[in-house]
């Protein structure tokens, strides 16, 4: 077949399954997009009607993973929810009620709408109550891979969760034959709140992997006495443990993919030679980063948080929660594939097949070893041109002032290439903070803990280039720099040390002002920070084509900065997207407002 019938064909593809979609068909072409995430028609949401309604309930149902039952839950009996799949250029009704026995909601995540149906409840509406429909009116102003969720208590670790994916108006740039979304998810037949409250209780409940005996031997061997003795001092005089890695681990989760855990093989279909789309969203509610990679297969990246980038061949890539991911793969045998994805401390994994039959499997991986925390996820290590100074040279330093937010903080400037971290002037930091970074670094090019030691090409975010360029040349005409700070001992998350019921009011956004919002993070974890409302257009260099995103995944002691024009007016959550972080304080509000103080209006640009 020639390129030409080819390019053909997959335009067909997609046509056809676009009218399939708008005629609210059932049965389309085999594994294309409406099929992909289920087979049932109930597992694809496209609006009915002159008023484009779609109709959603919430409510309890049981659920079983690998042959253990519990209770979730679900949207129109379904966890995952059903794929909600919109057309750009639409405005769409969404009715959701509610059978719950407490108020529930739901936020779409990544899309730019009016405030008060952005699903936030005490910030953008009241919540729903039980017995209650409420009704989400807004105009899609946007394409690509999303997804949707409860803003209510803990309910997303229950289930309260599903993809969103919008096609585009016009032609989509990208070229495939089938298109299938994977949710990743973290799921636990425990009560989230006993989980929130062990965590609360005990630094470390979860952590089944913290180093022993054997391990110090281990590191001596690698390292020497010398080293290992004052890595270890190290770690205890600072009270914190080098496998501090997850919160919540898979000593009570297990990891699934399309709601199905590691022994139920969820499946997606190809033919030799097709290029298929998977549409990876991270909706796990824990601290679960997963570590994505396909053995035997080469990724491309077409697609980040919803938007297009210029494609970026890979081999894995991390996924932070709420984060989403668009590959293209193509097969070049008739045989399965594993696609494995292993939680960032390595205590377990989601799998699935993409496979040429329904059913195949292909071996899965091992497990890598857990890796562990060093003294620059500290803030402390320094490295110049890739050499690191430790020995005499990190004796030198003064460790004594980590605790409480002592340490020096200011303006710095970095360049995405620098090394070398510099010091900070006078801290204001709150109680919260237990520990303030030292030293601050440029991580753009680190793939994150436990990544790059292989061989394999990880994704970075260097490597992402919008393929459109934003509309806004302006430099920024201000500057927002916030820490995200907490306290392990005490499990206190927060921004500057101070916890959202600390606070005294919203962070403050002017209409269609250019700002530049700098995020430090000062604690020893990952952190991925959800903007709702606007696009944080990542700092990575690439100028005008910066990538668009609605999540940054902020590594220990790293210095980020994104470029932000608030054009929606109203008030817009900003919080870490790890729930339980969120609910122990890591939770703001910006308010986007003209000069008078007016919230209301949108232009949707």
């Amino acid at each position: 077949m020639s390129e030409d019938n080819t390019m053909t064909r997959r335009k067909f593809l997609r046509c056809a399954g676009s009218l399939a979609a708008f005629a609210g068909a059932s049965a389309v072409l085999p594994g294309y997009a409406l099929a992909g995430f289920g087979s049932e028609k109930r597992d694809v949401l496209t609006p009915k009607g002159p008023d484009n309604v779609i109709d959603l309930t919430i409510g309890k149902m049981p659920h079983k993973i690998d042959g253990k039952r519990g209770e979730a839950i679900g949207i129109n009996g379904m966890v995952p929810a059903p794929l909600i799949r919109l057309k750009e250029g639409q405005d769409v009704l969404l009715r959701v009620k509610n059978k719950l026995d407490e108020d529930t909601s739901i936020h779409w995540h990544g899309i730019l709408l009016p405030f008060q149906m952005d699903g936030v409840p005490g910030v953008s509406f009241d919540g729903i109550k039980p017995g209650e429909t409420f009704e989400y009116r807004y105009p899609v102003r946007q394409h690509g891979t999303y997804w949707y969720h409860s803003h209510s208590g803990l309910q997303e670790q229950l289930g309260h969760y599903g993809p969103l994916v919008i096609d585009p108006a016009d032609e989509d740039p990208v070229e495939y034959d089938r298109d299938y979304p994977i949710v990743l998810s973290d799921w636990t037949f425990e009560d989230p709140h006993d989980v929130l409250a062990n965590n609360i209780k005990m630094e470390g409940y979860y952590n089944y992997q913290k180093r022993d005996l054997g391990e110090f031997f281990s590191d001596v061997k690698k390292n020497g006495l010398g080293d290992t003795i004052k890595d270890y001092a190290m770690f205890g005089n600072m009270r914190m443990s080098a496998t501090d890695l997850l919160d919540v681990t898979g000593a009570t989760y297990t990891y699934l993919m399309n709601g199905r855990g590691p022994n139920s093989n969820w499946n997606a279909l190809f033919k030799k030679g097709e290029k298929v789309r998977l549409r990876f969203i991270n909706a796990s509610a824990g601290t679960t980063a997963f570590d994505v990679r396909i053995p035997g297969l080469e990724m491309t990246v077409v697609a980040a948080d919803g938007q297009n980038v210029e494609p970026v061949p890979i081999e894995e890539f991390r996924i932070g929660i709420a984060e989403t991911y668009d590959v293209i793969v193509e097969p070049k045998e008739e045989k399965p594939y594993t696609i494995f994805a292993e939680s960032l401390d390595r205590s377990g994994y989601a799998r699935g097949t993409l496979a040429p039959r329904e059913g195949m499997e292909a071996s899965v991986p091992a497990l890598r070893p857990r890796p562990k925390r060093d003294m620059k996820d500290m803030g402390m290590m320094m490295s110049m041109d890739g050499m690191d100074m430790e020995g005499d040279d990190m004796e030198e330093m003064d460790h004594g002032d980590m605790n409480h937010g002592n340490m020096d903080h200011g303006n710095m400037d970095m360049s995405k290439d620098s090394k070398f971290p510099v010091k900070h002037g006078p801290d204001k930091h709150g109680p919260g903070a237990a520990a303030i970074a030292q030293n601050q670094f440029d991580r753009l090019g680190d793939p994150g803990i436990g990544l790059g030691n292989d061989g394999r090409k990880v994704l970075v975010y260097n490597d992402l280039k919008s393929l459109r360029p934003n509309k806004d040349t302006r430099d920024a005409q201000r500057d927002v720099e916030l820490h995200l700070t907490g306290n392990m001992e005490r499990y206190m998350w927060s921004f500057d040390g101070e916890q959202f019921h600390e606070v005294d009011g919203p962070i403050e956004f002017k209409h269609n002002e250019r700002l530049r919002l700098t995020l430090v993070n000062d604690t020893m974890m990952e952190h991925p920070i959800h903007l709702h409302g606007m696009w944080m257009e990542l700092e990575n260099g690439n100028g005008q084509y910066n990538p668009r995103q609605h999540t940054l995944l902020v590594q220990p002691a790293q210095r980020i900065s994104a470029l932000i024009t608030p054009r929606d007016k109203g008030r817009w959550a900003f919080h870490c997207h790890i729930l339980y972080h969120m609910e122990r304080g890591m939770f703001r509000v910006v308010q986007v407002a003209d000069e008078d103080g007016s919230i209301y209006g949108q232009d949707y640009s």
